[in-house]
């Protein structure tokens, strides 16, 4: 892997469909208005390959959202290293980083008025959304009705935002997200607050931009219902990376050390302090591990 060099134009880099992105060793610290140094992220590694469709799951605090920021290029990480394709935007300059984010990848904030302009047209805000594109590749790509008409929104096209509902604000921030055809893109909570109909058109657009453009996908929600129709999921504990779904499987990450984290049922059956015993086993000449407690602590906790 290599640290994109000072000369190269972001813009001028070929990367058909979608991109992939690897986290070595991630550490993300934050410091409070109390003047207190949190760890949102600890030692986070992650491969996540091209046009793969992912999503975070864990609770408030858990890292999801922060890593989902680092891996935009909006902040960088206080300790490891952020690849995406083949460059290290965890060293890019700032005028770089800012150039990749406009053309390459769209990040979408929670909160759909954080990701536009409240006083503008929904035609108007996909203009801008598009500023950073050149004149030929603006040329090219679909037209702010179409884009519009693909949300359902062809009917508001000329409507200020500050008067639209919420279904409408979340569908007009994809839309605007998804304009310059992104290689990479991350949606924070894409369908909070919205109906059942709105969330389900909403996810629906998602895996549609990944089935025609090949772009790669990470999504937080805290939605199972959302998560459900993404083939991985990556569930955060602590700002580690815990579990991982994989085809409506799930698989605990083992972590530096040794760490793993317990699917969420066996943590409520083991509280911490609960003594367990791995040993691997052969049977058919298939490998496993047999997990036991001590016949004396068996019949203490449920």
């Amino acid at each position: 892997m290599a640290v994109l060099e000072p000369g190269v134009d972001i813009g001028e880099l070929d990367h058909p469909g979608g991109i992939g992105v690897r986290c070595s060793g991630v550490v993300h610290l934050y410091r409070t208005f109390e003047g207190h140094d949190v760890v949102a992220l600890q030692g986070v590694d992650l491969a996540i390959r091209p046009g793969e469709r992912v999503a975070f799951l864990g609770p408030s605090g858990s890292g999801k959202s922060t890593l989902l920021t680092l891996l935009g290029g909006i902040q960088k990480p206080s300790a490891g290293r952020i690849f995406l394709g083949e460059h290290e935007i965890s060293r890019l300059p700032e005028p770089q980083l800012a150039r990749l984010r406009s053309r390459r990848v769209s990040t979408m904030l929670q909160g759909a008025t954080r990701n536009l302009l409240s006083y503008a047209t929904a035609r108007q805000n996909i203009a801008f959304a598009r500023l950073a594109l050149s004149a030929a590749e603006r040329k090219q790509a679909v037209p702010e009705t179409d884009l519009l008409a693909r949300v359902g929104l062809e009917g508001v096209a000329d409507q200020v935002v500050s008067t639209m509902s919420g279904g409408q604000r979340q569908r007009l921030a994809l839309a605007c997200a998804v304009s310059t055809s992104p290689q990479l893109l991350l949606a924070d909570e894409p369908t909070s607050q919205l109906s059942h109909d709105d969330r389900d058109a909403v996810i629906g657009l998602v895996h549609e931009l990944g089935d025609e453009l090949g772009t790669t996908i990470v999504v937080v929600t805290h939605q199972p219902e959302v998560a459900a129709t993404f083939p991985r999921t990556v569930t955060m504990k602590g700002g580690r990376v815990g579990l991982e779904g994989r085809d409506g499987a799930e698989y605990v990450v083992i972590g530096a050390e040794g760490v793993v984290h317990l699917p969420t049922h066996l943590a409520e059956q083991w509280p911490q302090g609960t003594l367990v015993r791995i040993e691997p086993e052969t049977h058919d000449d298939a490998e496993r591990l047999v997990v036991s407690r001590p016949p004396e602590e068996q019949g203490e906790r449920p």
